[in-house]
């Protein structure tokens, strides 16, 4: 695993993950964004009010806390292809079972360039710890590991993904797993088939320039990219 610390560092894992937005489209290997989403379960304390003809659902403040699960997700930014699935938690298990399903969604891709971040259960060691060790090898091969920085998950495209969720289907209360796994994997399955990319706009001469204060700061002589 790389620990993305200090501006030296934070600098040079947004470039790389620039770089990686910019390249052509490679079905051999293509670029995939990885991330975590933990999912509250809350459910009516008392029920609402019965809809009417041209008013919306009214809620009582109360709540229950009905515990929470997570939302794994993989989206390709340039093709739109996804892939999600909600688990009771977010451990090692978890992590290689859904690399699992990543390394199948993708099964034609000589290698996957994957992006995601520094989190303690995003490397190989998940795979050895929950597979044999053939398994967990021809698993580990399949992935090209690139790590965002501390602080940078904006870096990311699968955020505006989880964007897209949150506005669609977490704004309202979803009591129940199976509830929010039913609505949550529909909405996902309805953008899949719509094929709603990620067009990923900033990139690496825009960085050097809207970010200058950074790249001056850590060598003087980038202070040439503000004005270019």
């Amino acid at each position: 695993m790389v620990y993305w610390r200090g501006e030296c560092c934070f600098l040079a894992a947004m470039e790389n993950m620039l770089r990686l937005y910019r390249l052509p489209y490679d079905a051999d290997y293509p670029v995939i964004c990885f991330d975590e989403r933990s999912c509250f379960l809350i459910g009516d304390v008392i029920k609402g009010l019965e809809l009417k003809p041209g008013q919306v659902r009214k809620e009582h403040y109360e709540y229950a806390k009905n515990g929470s699960c997570c939302l794994l997700m993989a989206i390709e930014p340039l093709t739109g292809k996804r892939l999600a699935k909600i688990y009771d938690r977010r451990r090692k298990i978890e992590y290689a079972d859904f690399m699992n399903l990543v390394a199948q969604h993708w099964a034609d891709a000589q290698q996957i360039r994957l992006i995601q971040d520094n989190l303690n259960t995003h490397n190989t060691s998940s795979f050895y710890e929950n597979f044999e060790a053939q398994k967990a090898f021809e698993l580990a091969q399949k992935f090209e590991f690139h790590y965002t920085p501390l602080k940078g998950s904006w870096l990311n495209a699968v955020e505006a993904e989880f964007s897209a969720i949150a506005r669609g289907c977490l704004k309202r209360r979803i009591p129940t797993k199976k509830m929010l796994e039913k609505q949550v994997l529909t909405f996902v399955k309805e953008r899949q088939n719509k094929q709603i990319k990620i067009d990923w706009k900033f990139d690496i001469s825009m960085a050097r320039k809207k970010m200058n204060s950074k790249y001056a700061k850590v060598n003087p002589d980038n202070k040439k990219y503000e004005t270019i």
